[in-house]
């Protein structure tokens, strides 16, 4: 049995209330007087039961909300990783197709100048190496990765800090007895 009631702490706003079922005769058994047991006591009583059903409603509406607002959050950091990915694959691409007469061996620093034609090419030959005698403009430094990513010079440290820590956790994880959840420990040292 479905109640509308209104809310004195907001006028013009109604709630819904369920009440149970009233039956004459419940499980079978027929009652002398049904009135006790289907009547509604205080009208405070279903006053106070909108409120709490009301009060439900607003928590469930707010935690939807939250989480809502987290994901939407979690949305658009996933889409600037994505953003960041796929600049670093076509920047990776344009680095592997530049031209260069030499083999390229991970771990190795390379060079990218640009001749006056537009063509961008790598050598192992730094700017400070070719002192004023260098005869295209510098471009950038990069790093051959193992992976085949490059990394610029300035990212290197970095970089290098980052797949340390990742050698340091792969190394740590195999001489550990088996756990239900990953070991950080020592990883900050």
């Amino acid at each position: 049995m479905d109640k509308t009631v209104s809310l004195p702490s907001q006028p013009g706003k109604t709630t819904t209330v369920t009440l149970v079922e009233s039956s004459s005769a419940p499980s079978g058994l027929e009652l002398v007087s049904s009135y006790q047991t289907n009547r509604v006591g205080d009208p405070m009583d279903l006053v106070a039961l909108a409120s709490q059903v009301q009060k439900g409603d607003d928590f469930i509406k707010a935690n939807a909300c939250n989480k809502l607002t987290v994901i939407a959050d979690q949305i658009r950091y996933l889409q600037e990783q994505a953003r960041k990915v796929l600049e670093e694959a076509k920047r990776d691409a344009d680095l592997h197709h530049a031209a260069c007469n030499i083999v390229k061996k991970p771990g190795n620093m390379y060079y990218l100048y640009q001749r006056p034609s537009g063509q961008k090419y790598f050598s192992i030959i730094s700017p400070k190496e070719w002192g004023p005698s260098c005869p295209h403009p510098f471009v950038g430094a990069f790093k051959l990765q193992h992976d085949m990513s490059w990394t610029p010079v300035d990212e290197v440290e970095k970089r290098d800090a980052e797949i340390a820590i990742m050698d340091k956790l792969l190394s740590q994880q195999t001489a550990l007895p088996p756990y239900t959840e990953p070991n950080f420990r020592g990883l900050s040292d």
